[in-house]
């Protein structure tokens, strides 16, 4: 590779750098220069459709911007949702209050700001959780519907730009957390993992990515990591990609009394 071209993706990749923000959960400004979770072995918006009914009262922790929340087509006066992060707090007053969702902002999975026995379906999508305040936050047999984000998730990626990182969250697996709901008064009626590609079609891409997703990548930057970026770049030269490895997992479990 010529100085010239490694100049030139310097820039390019610093100019990613610089620009990386996301607004809600949107993933539209790396769309079709990456991909992953084309074929997970499960539909979460499926499985949350075969339980939910319209006079349901129904709860998304961990909504983002409201984006998939909205996507269902729940009643508004039955649902309700929380988000902590600030941007995503502004976001979803702006779009989901005015709709009548009651909307509240909280980042403590363990102290969600509803009464006992509330709702009738819970949700999470790649949020924190706690199976406690879920069993609390639940009506008798009451369901639980979550798919996660495991802890292997992403670490050959990790490997190849910021080697021997400790994974962030090792607790998240199934089996752990299989455990967790059962021990908290949940049966488990549905719990399936899976390991899938995560494909990268320009270096430019994955740096946008690894600043979103900063902590899988902590202390990621162009300047730390741009040696292993142009052996990257070689790959995707060769191969047309740089491929990595989803960790997913999914929950659903009912609440016995």
């Amino acid at each position: 590779m010529n100085t010239e071209r490694i100049n030139e993706l310097r820039k390019e990749w610093e100019a990613e750098e610089k620009i990386a923000h996301i607004h809600g959960w949107d993933f539209s400004h790396i769309h079709e220069r990456y991909e992953e979770e084309d074929d997970l072995p499960w539909d979460y918006k499926k499985i949350i459709n075969e339980y939910r009914l319209p006079d349901m009262k129904l709860l998304d922790f961990d909504t983002g911007g409201g984006e998939f929340l909205l996507s269902l087509g729940h009643p508004y006066e039955n649902t309700a949702a929380t988000e902590g992060f600030p941007p995503n707090v502004e976001l979803c007053k702006e779009t989901l209050l005015p709709l009548g969702i009651d909307f509240k902002p909280c980042a403590d999975e363990k102290n969600i700001p509803y009464a006992d026995d509330s709702f009738d379906i819970f949700i999470n999508r790649h949020g924190s959780f706690d199976p406690v305040e879920a069993h609390r936050l639940l009506k008798s047999k009451g369901l639980f519907i979550t798919q996660q984000v495991g802890g292997k998730n992403d670490r050959d990626l990790v490997e190849m730009v910021l080697p021997n990182t400790p994974e962030p969250f090792p607790e998240l697996e199934l089996f752990i957390q299989r455990k967790r709901f059962e021990d908290a008064g949940f049966e488990i009626i549905r719990g399936e993992e899976t390991f899938k590609p995560i494909r990268f079609f320009d270096v430019g891409a994955f740096v946008w990515f690894a600043h979103i997703i900063e902590w899988e990548f902590p202390g990621f930057s162009v300047d730390k990591c741009f040696d292993k970026l142009l052996k990257m770049q070689e790959q995707i030269d060769k191969k047309g990609f740089v491929q990595g490895t989803i960790h997913r997992y999914l929950i659903v479990a009912r609440k016995k009394d």
